[in-house]
């Protein structure tokens, strides 16, 4: 697959080697074809070496991709709004965020909820990469130092009960997924393997653990697509879902991803599943290449998550396109309050660019969608 693309640098292309040869590795001892999953968790975090481990900027312009608190300031003002009332609800709750990215939303949520005077106790961030808590930690220091000491980074999901709001922005879509095709002779699991000088394409016959998923996600449908038929499935995800919110005893559990209901994640039409990489604000479908340089992402199955959420105690609801969300959380206000605080017509403009990208169908604004989870 020829893709168009611009050439990372010298150092770059040695990084990417030195992942690329710890995979080589791990498909020889796998026999020779290694899942796609396993692959994708290598390509992303393998330590030191993955792309959400390695030192490369990642976010915003300078990165790879644009966050919704990226842009700016609205998005997390509106969510801050959202959050206020489970944070007042009791002395003592905390805010966890997952996958903090830069550390601009944990900046931004925290001035704004002291505005709102619903400041968490602590404002955790589960982050295992050493360079990416540093990057959060010098955004924090930047934006509100003050209340910094607030702030506590976790290698893992808190063990000891707590209350409050766990927060997890485009965490969903990095998690590793098992790629499948539909053919008329079965069910297989897409595989990596090396062929050379180059990571290619390997079917195997999917294992039975790979086919119930798929009979339980899709049932008597799954005989009605059309063959061939490929797309994903991220299996790991009731049980990513209850280690992160397993301490959680009373709260909300917010998450914020690009997706679809399930009927539409496997429609008919949708032949060829919903994978993406990006590598400087470039979309495409080819997974194999610059392995730990770019993003590998999946949109979110949003019926997975309401079930997993389901399966462990909360109360669900149907999931809101972000638009609507911003709309319902004070968009008009936070808009309103900072158009008057400026008489920078270069700054207004940008605001407004702001709630278009966020809002607009043709953006984020139908694409994007917020769950919140209740216990």
């Amino acid at each position: 697959m020829r893709v168009d693309l611009p050439d990372p640098s010298a150092e770059q292309c040695a990084h990417s080697a030195r992942l690329a040869e710890l995979i080589r590795d791990e498909i020889g001892r796998a026999g020779g074809a290694l899942d796609f999953a396993r692959y994708m968790d290598l390509a992303l975090y393998a330590p030191g070496l993955g792309y959400y481990s390695a030192g490369a900027a990642k976010f915003g312009a300078a990165g790879d991709f644009m966050t919704a608190p990226e842009l700016g300031f609205v998005f997390a003002r509106c969510l801050a709004r959202a959050l206020a009332p489970t944070l007042r609800a009791a002395h003592g709750r905390d805010v966890l965020e997952l996958g903090p990215g830069s550390g601009a939303l944990a900046a931004e949520l925290l001035l704004e909820l002291e505005r709102l005077e619903a400041l968490p106790q602590r404002y955790r961030l589960l982050e295992r990469s050493a360079d990416l808590r540093e990057r959060q930690r010098a955004t924090l220091a930047r934006r509100c130092a003050h209340l910094l000491d607030r702030c506590e980074w976790l290698d893992a999901p808190p063990a000891q009960s707590w209350r409050g709001a766990l927060v997890a922005n485009e965490v969903v879509d990095a998690l590793p997924v098992r790629l499948f095709t539909l053919r008329d002779e079965g069910i297989f699991a897409r595989a990596v393997a090396f062929d050379g000088d180059r990571f290619v394409w390997r079917e195997v016959i999917a294992d039975q653990m790979l086919a119930d998923a798929l009979a339980r996600a899709l049932g008597a449908r799954l005989r009605e697509l059309p063959r061939p038929y490929s797309s994903e499935i991220c299996t790991q995800l009731p049980a990513w879902f209850a280690e992160v919110t397993r301490a959680l005893v009373e709260g909300d559990a917010w998450f914020i991803d690009y997706g679809y209901d399930r009927a539409t994640y496997y429609a008919p039409a949708r032949r060829e599943g919903t994978l993406r990489c990006h590598y400087r604000h470039r979309a495409h479908n080819a997974p194999l290449i610059l392995p730990g340089l770019q993003d590998i992402t999946a949109w979110v199955d949003f019926d997975a998550l309401i079930e997993a959420g389901a399966a462990c105690g909360f109360e669900t609801g149907a999931p809101v396109a972000q638009s609507r969300f911003l709309i319902e959380h004070g968009l008009e206000e936070v808009f309103a309050q900072a158009h008057s605080q400026t008489t920078d017509e270069a700054a207004r403009y940008r605001l407004a660019q702001e709630v278009k990208r966020l809002t607009l169908p043709s953006e984020m604004g139908e694409s994007f969608k917020l769950a919140r989870l209740r216990r």
